[in-house]
């Protein structure tokens, strides 16, 4: 039989006690610092016949299937507004035109099939290790992606356009990469997912498969992310835009840090993780 006693995380006032727990009585509270896994059990745990918790109000929440739909559904609906030149953008002159210029069409194409990938992805895809995201965080994620895809959409779409410099052969090249960079990115998530499969919360680390787009796990740990940036950076030399490049950048910082974080509590949690790999840029980085 255990003791616990509960405890507000920021007052540190008694929120109740409870006496004569079983010991198998799980716990998604504070302790030590340390938030508990759903899974974790008293009799696990560090502590003598007496426990104390500490419990964290972590405010209105929503799930991660949501957050994902909202946060890309956004720049799909946004980008179509500058896609289609409505008159609130550019003036009643060009509204509802069309730009002369292949290269606008196909970058629609791309962007809208990036961002319809992710909301396939979010559906019948990922499956997600935390329940839920702090509702104040969506907001702040929306912004971002909402306001870079009518940042860049402005200017891709804007009358004013130019083509890339090298014309078709920059821009056939580019769209190559993408496809390939867009074909890749959905194969990891893919081989993710599948370690999750069988239910099972026992944690493994991903490995290549027989795919070859996979076979970037023998040099990264993240190559989803690898593959993210490349698609970004394609679409830049395709558009040769000044804000996508700076989203690719935005992009490629915060992806380098989720993969540096991913990457060491994998050396840490596995014995044998392989040496040779990196966290997002082979043998670099």
């Amino acid at each position: 039989m255990w003791q616990v006693e509960i405890l507000d995380c920021k007052t540190k006032q008694q929120l109740c006690f409870l006496d004569k727990i079983l010991s198998g009585i799980q716990q998604d509270n504070q302790y030590e610092g340390r938030s508990l896994k759903d899974e974790e059990v008293l009799r696990e745990l560090p502590v003598g016949t007496t426990a104390t918790l500490y419990f964290r109000d972590l405010g209105p929440q929503i799930g991660w299937t949501m957050v994902f739909l909202t946060e890309y559904a956004g720049p799909l609906f946004v980008y179509f507004l500058f896609y289609f030149r409505m008159p609130f953008f550019y003036g009643l002159a060009k509204a509802f035109t069309s730009s002369p210029h292949s290269v606008v069409h196909l970058a629609c194409c791309c962007h809208s099939f990036h961002y319809i990938k992710r909301l396939i992805e979010t559906i019948f895809v990922h499956r997600f290790s935390h329940g839920t995201m702090p509702l104040k965080s969506i907001v702040k994620n929306c912004f971002y992606y909402w306001g870079f895809a009518a940042w860049l959409a402005y200017y891709i779409n804007h009358p004013l356009y130019t083509p890339p410099s090298y014309g078709k052969k920059q821009i056939s090249l580019s769209m190559i990469m993408f496809l390939i960079c867009e074909t890749g990115n959905f194969s990891i998530h893919i081989a993710l997912s599948n370690l999750k499969i069988d239910g099972s919360r026992s944690r493994r680390y991903p490995f290549p498969t027989r795919n070859p787009f996979t076979w970037l796990f023998f040099f990264v740990s993240c190559p989803n992310y690898t593959y993210e940036v490349g698609s970004w950076i394609s679409f830049t030399v395709m558009t040769q835009c000044v804000p996508v490049g700076l989203f690719t950048l935005i992009g490629f910082i915060q992806m380098t840090i989720w993969a540096k974080e991913k990457h060491h509590r994998y050396i840490r949690e596995f014995k044998d993780y392989p040496r040779i790999r990196m966290s997002i840029i082979p043998f670099l980085l």
